[in-house]
């Protein structure tokens, strides 16, 4: 079996590298065509170390950093040539292939970068941190009560926007010696400003029910995928039925460390799609698009894993079900909204339509989800994270003008060449 399994990693590690290898020569002739960036241009980077397989944690914040680079021009700061390509596919915002550290050097001394914005806790994140002189400021790819969401990592940058008063209150309780009044700067979640995409069906009568269900984890304490111990009963529960339209949106990388999992992924989008042949009315969806908002806002009832998804839908206000980790040993946070959420074990599960039925129409499970919504993100009318978001960036350019007018020394230069050109995936 050790043969078998270092067979399949060698394969699995060859084909990574060619496709890292076709990616490079693919970026580099594109943004040759596009012709250099404009000298001194820019003054918000988004870091971004690393490829195709986690682009998720930047699309959801395409819309923001576009209205953003209306008033302060923006670009993303690629070290990954399969991250490079995605965002130069999915029209994001312009695009720095800086693979090497020679390479980032040599940009960011043609640029004006003030802040720098960091969306995940890739561990080249600590190349960039030895620019000083700039702002380096963790803005996450979501709101969630994991583990992720208090590591210390965030001592290591100068400020964090976070969403709300559980983030702080978060933080607080978990994180020694560190200035939350300082260097935290509440924004909300102005990705909800920017819902996008399209309905792919005409709705109808039917109940849309949202099963957006996260990995499998690569640690007994982030053990929160269900795919393999709810997912089955939740749709095939829901299809049975005929009055539920179900959309699947399961974490793109469902399946990466468990075969398991991934066959249970495998039999769900089987069901879907005999229940679409059987009944093409019920038009029901597996979504593996990169938009994310349409079906938060489409869904009657959502059911997700712990994961930035609950908070996700926590922001549209609608009811939700929680999945509870079939695995005891997974980190559970129970003093945020996981201590009074709706929480759907695995014998809930292979009762499905009822658990649905009840959260849809409970007067008291729905005033809670308000009150929660409100701890989470404040004030969520349409429009006043994104305000937010653009004082908080203002705030940080301020603070930047003030310390540069004291500032008389030029940067020192860094002649360090070492280079990296390693793909990290490092996931939360």
């Amino acid at each position: 079996m050790g043969v078998v399994s270092d067979g399949k990693k060698a394969y699995r590690l060859l084909r990574k590298a060619l496709a890292s290898r076709t990616a490079v020569q693919h970026v580099r002739r594109t943004l040759s065509r596009q012709g250099p960036h404009p000298k001194g241009h820019y003054k918000v980077a988004v870091y971004f170390a690393d490829g195709a397989v986690n682009m998720y944690q930047m699309r959801q914040w395409y819309r923001p950093l576009e209205d953003l680079a209306k008033r302060w021009p923006v670009v993303v700061l690629s070290r990954s040539a399969t991250g490079a390509e995605k965002l130069i596919a999915e029209d994001g915002p312009p695009v720095a292939f800086v693979p090497t550290v020679r390479n980032l050097e040599k940009f960011i001394a043609k640029q004006d970068i003030r802040v720098v914005l960091y969306v995940n806790q890739n561990t080249r994140n600590f190349q960039m941190f030895r620019y000083g002189r700039r702002w380096h400021v963790f803005i996450n790819h979501g709101e969630s009560d994991k583990m992720y969401m208090t590591t210390n990592q965030y001592k290591a940058y100068d400020y964090a926007l976070v969403a709300g008063q559980a983030a702080r209150d978060r933080l607080s309780r978990t994180l020694w010696d560190y200035d939350i009044d300082r260097r935290t700067i509440e924004i909300g979640r102005p990705q909800a400003d920017h819902y996008s995409g399209t309905l792919p069906y005409t709705p109808d009568e039917r109940m849309v029910v949202l099963y957006a269900p996260t990995w499998e984890g690569d640690r007994p304490s982030a053990h929160y995928g269900s795919i393999a111990t709810h997912g089955e009963a939740i749709v095939n529960g829901l299809l049975a039925t005929g009055r539920h339209r179900v959309i699947y949106r399961p974490h793109p990388r469902s399946g990466v460390v468990d075969d398991a999992y991934g066959a249970a992924h495998q039999r769900i989008l089987a069901a879907i799609s005999t229940a679409n042949s059987a009944d093409p009315a019920a038009h029901h969806v597996y979504d593996d698009g990169p938009e994310l908002g349409w079906q938060l806002a489409a869904a009657d009832v959502a059911i997700v894993d712990i994961s930035a998804m609950v908070y996700d839908r926590l922001a549209a206000g609608k009811p939700l079900l929680i999945t509870r980790p079939a695995d005891e040993r997974a980190s559970i946070d129970t003093k945020g909204y996981l201590s009074a959420c709706e929480w759907l074990t695995t014998s809930g599960a292979a009762d499905i339509v009822a658990e649905v039925d009840r959260v849809s129409v409970d007067e008291e499970a729905i005033a809670r989800l308000r009150t929660w919504v409100q701890h989470y993100f404040g004030d969520t009318t349409p429009g006043v994270a994104t305000a937010k978001f653009h004082a908080a960036i203002e705030e940080l350019m301020a603070k930047w003008d003030d310390w540069h007018s004291r500032d008389v020394d030029d940067e020192p230069a860094d002649d360090d060449d070492e280079d990296d050109e390693r793909d990290d995936d490092d996931e939360d």
